[in-house]
């Protein structure tokens, strides 16, 4: 009988978490690369690599209250898979807590934002990702992977939204971009300025969009595949480890969830996991720390 592990120290009861962690194991319009609904249990695994002590916060993770309620249960079409993952992070939302959501494709982060904006009118969403993913739609679907910043943009104005560490897209989606007056910041830009200078420029547009709450999704092809090389669709010149952690700690006063998708382990022996399963128990520990919970 197989039983679902459950994320490291994430055994908090739900109605008293501040944290509450769930899978969403849907790759159904992958395109290059499939697998990345296997990712959700993978990541629980490399979870219990980690010590529990964080020495730079100085505090426990076992002191948080963290919960793990598993897997969604995910259908075939997109459109509903989407639906479900909207449904399940309001809930969340709605009462209290901070979701982090482990898919998983792309796509499913639309419904990670729809549910924020459900909550918050001063929402902001801050996009980690190789891809632009600005096409209208692409393989016949209009939503899926390569479609996700674009359906993203019909949920909040063009000035609450950034992406960070891009590197491909066609000239279209570009063209697209810069017509919208969307903020965007290369992998090129950050290794030649530093992360601090070159996401300068992102985090005080979106001060002055007025976001107070912040989403952040973060696709595993955004960091660069020496690091991470099991991914949907692998870029190189990609973020290192430390880009991520900048941006999680800057973020840490105003997020309101996280996500990780696009991860595919069984292309990277566990190297993936181990990375995004330390970086979401990063992110709680500065959120929990920064919101004082």
């Amino acid at each position: 009988m197989y039983i679902q592990p459950t994320f490291a120290d994430a055994d908090a009861e739900y109605e008293e978490s501040d944290f509450v962690i769930f899978g969403a194991p849907f790759d159904g319009t992958s395109s290059f690369r499939t697998g990345s609904r296997f990712a959700p249990d993978a990541l629980r695994q490399a979870s219990y690599n980690f010590e529990t002590y964080s020495p730079e916060l100085d505090i426990d993770i076992t002191d948080i209250k963290v919960c793990d309620i598993g897997n969604l249960d995910m259908g075939c079409l997109v459109e509903d898979c989407i639906n479900r993952v909207w449904t399940q992070t309001k809930q969340i939302l709605k009462d209290g807590k901070i979701p982090i959501m482990m898919g998983g494709e792309h796509s499913l982060s639309i419904g990670c934002v729809g549910a924020c904006t459900d909550i918050f009118e001063d929402v902001g969403v801050i996009v980690l990702d190789a891809h632009l993913d600005m096409r209208e739609s692409y393989e016949g679907l209009d939503k899926g992977h390569a479609s996700t910043s674009y359906q993203i943009l019909k949920l909040i104005p063009p000035n609450r939204y950034s992406v960070v560490g891009v590197r491909s897209g066609s000239r279209e989606e570009f063209e697209f971009v810069r017509s919208a007056g969307i903020k965007f910041v290369t992998s090129f830009k950050i290794k030649n300025e530093g992360v601090e200078q070159a996401l300068g420029e992102i985090f005080d547009g979106l001060k002055d969009a007025g976001c107070k709450h912040l989403y952040i999704s973060i696709d595993a092809d955004v960091v660069d595949p020496a690091y991470a090389p099991g991914v949907g669709n692998p870029e190189p010149f990609g973020l290192s480890p430390w880009d991520v952690e900048y941006i999680i700690k800057k973020t840490r006063k105003m997020a309101v969830g996280l996500d990780v998708v696009e991860l595919i382990p069984h292309y990277d022996f566990s190297q993936g996991a181990i990375l995004f399963s330390k970086l979401i128990r990063e992110f709680i520990a500065y959120a929990y720390v920064a919101r004082g919970f």
